[in-house]
């Protein structure tokens, strides 16, 4: 019998016992830091002399893997490790496919201080923001096992008296999933064991910045008991695989989330059928956001303070998710701002592996120079109310950045940015308000503070994002609470972590047995 689904619990770091946890795999972590990975080709490990250097952004001198890189021709002998692989993985009960998720969920939780410890070293997540991963990671593989579950049997549909009529869900084939580095155990793991578990084998591309925390979870699926071939561990450049795998006449579907411009791209390339191709591929795509969090006038400003600054510094705003862009009601734009201003200039920014450590660094150096370059863009479109300034001498560390008097349409008002940048604008009504919140190419999160009733009920119809918050920041949906997508050019709203994922990566067959 498998127990009902809960989302697995956040750590109380001011618990003696678990912050000597955290510490002791930091240390851990810190002692397998420079070694060497190789590719996973059908259960075959393959080395190469190309490889992908993985750095800490929070002390860029400081190499945490190297791993081998894969061509084009390697990824072609995934591909047929993972189409042979298939035969025998789709032929698997649901249940026993559903178990191996199981027993690397129970595993992960094991190494659960270990992977957050990763994520510190290797992408600067602090404790909580890693801690949150890691827990997300275990639901994923949780929640997605159970849906399998209740999809094993098809769906019930009618027979009339001469027939009966079964209606099924078949697995699609090879895919490939394209992850992302900022939550690079959660939305991996999702992204790779929802197709799996459905039947399908999967080649996994994940981030160049963060390939050594994906080998780990490599290691967990194989002890789980994942046979090879189900998911190949192949990192490497998206002009090279990328493009190639999504091209491939044998790819069934593409799993992708990361930026508007690899993501529409991708959906452009999925769509031209190439030869010897006989379906269409199915693509589940997640490009991002550019977040609003609405101020009502009878919103608490409390509430709304902790909620803007935890929405937009969060890992340094490094998130599809997060609130870049408050609209606020005249009447309280003012005292709101200065009360996020003295929130704000709280906050502990500092190499991640310390507890205080609030807000890490950014990603890369690329990163860190894009968010600059929009800060002073800032500078010249609004006014500047605190931070605005960056270092690099050791880690890529940007300041908390607020800006207020934003004009709705100017570049820091509709462009994503990905770092700890938010703007400030001014409405006088709750139409107003929610027009504002909507003029963006985006429609991924949202959130509204307001303790007018009327007012939430009318923004829950007009407030065009796929995943809207009352009362609470726009960011932290838990798998199975809040299932997570976005409308408009945010993606296709595949629901990651809720009711009908695993849908996108089967097919319904209709089987009628005349009598």
């Amino acid at each position: 019998m498998v127990v009902p689904y809960t989302h697995e619990p956040f750590t109380d770091f001011t618990v003696k016992e678990n912050k000597q946890a955290i510490e002791e795999a930091i240390q851990y972590v810190k002692g397998q830091l420079g070694k060497d990975y190789p590719l996973i080709i059908g259960g075959e490990r393959i080395t190469t002399e190309d490889k992908i250097t993985s750095y800490n952004p929070a002390n860029h001198s400081e190499i945490i893997g190297t791993v081998s890189k894969a061509n084009q021709d390697l990824a072609e002998q995934a591909m047929e490790k993972a189409q042979e692989a298939f035969k025998t993985w789709s032929r698997w009960t649901p249940e026993a496919r559903a178990n191996v998720l199981f027993r690397a969920a129970a595993i992960s939780r094991r190494r659960k201080h270990e992977f957050s410890a990763w994520m510190v070293y290797e992408i600067g997540k602090p404790w909580k923001e890693a801690d949150a991963d890691s827990a997300e990671a275990i639901d994923f593989l949780e929640f997605y096992a159970r849906q399998m579950l209740e999809y094993k049997d098809g769906a019930e549909i009618n027979s009339r008296p001469i027939e009966h009529n079964a209606f099924t869900y078949l697995p699609l084939g090879v895919g490939v999933t394209v992850s992302p580095w900022n939550l690079p155990f959660a939305i991996m793991a999702g992204t790779t064991v929802g197709p799996m578990v459905a039947g399908n084998t999967i080649l996994l591309k994940p981030a160049s910045l963060t390939p050594v925390i994906t080998y780990k979870f490599m290691e967990v699926l194989e002890e789980a008991g994942m046979p090879k071939g189900v998911v190949n561990f192949i990192p490497g450049s998206g002009s090279d695989i990328g493009d190639y795998l999504v091209e491939h006449p044998k790819t069934r579907f593409i799993n992708f989330t990361g930026s508007k411009e690899v993501g529409t791209s991708i959906y452009e390339k999925a769509a031209k059928i190439q030869p010897g191709q006989n379906f269409l591929k199915k693509t589940a795509i997640e490009m991002g956001g550019k977040d609003t969090i609405i101020v009502d006038r009878e919103g608490n400003l409390d509430i709304a303070t902790d909620a803007i600054v935890q929405s937009a510094f969060g890992f340094s705003g490094q998130k599809c998710s997060a609130c870049s862009r408050v609209v606020a009601h005249a009447d309280v734009y003012e005292e709101l701002i200065e009360r996020v201003k003295a929130k704000t200039e709280e906050l502990t920014i500092d190499a991640p592996q310390h507890a205080s450590t609030y807000m890490g660094p950014v990603c890369e150096e690329s990163a860190f120079d894009k968010i600059l370059e929009y800060i002073e863009i800032g500078k010249s479109e609004a006014t500047l109310v605190t931070g605005g300034t960056g270092d690099k001498s050791e880690g890529y560390f940007v300041k908390p950045t607020i800006f207020k008097d934003a004009d709705p349409n100017a570049r820091i008002m509709q462009e994503e940015i990905f770092g700890p940048v938010v703007a400030f604008t001014k409405a006088n009504d709750i139409d107003e308000l929610i027009d504002i919140a909507n003029n963006t190419d985006y429609g991924l999160t949202g959130a509204i503070i307001s303790d007018n009733r009327d007012h939430l009920e009318k923004a829950r119809h007009e407030f065009h994002v796929g995943n809207l918050y009352f009362n609470r920041g726009c960011t932290a949906a838990i798998v199975g609470y809040q299932p997570f997508g976005g409308f408009k050019m945010s993606g296709t709203d595949t629901k990651a972590g809720g009711p009908g994922y695993i849908l996108h990566f089967m097919e319904p067959k209709t089987v009628c047995d005349q009598f």
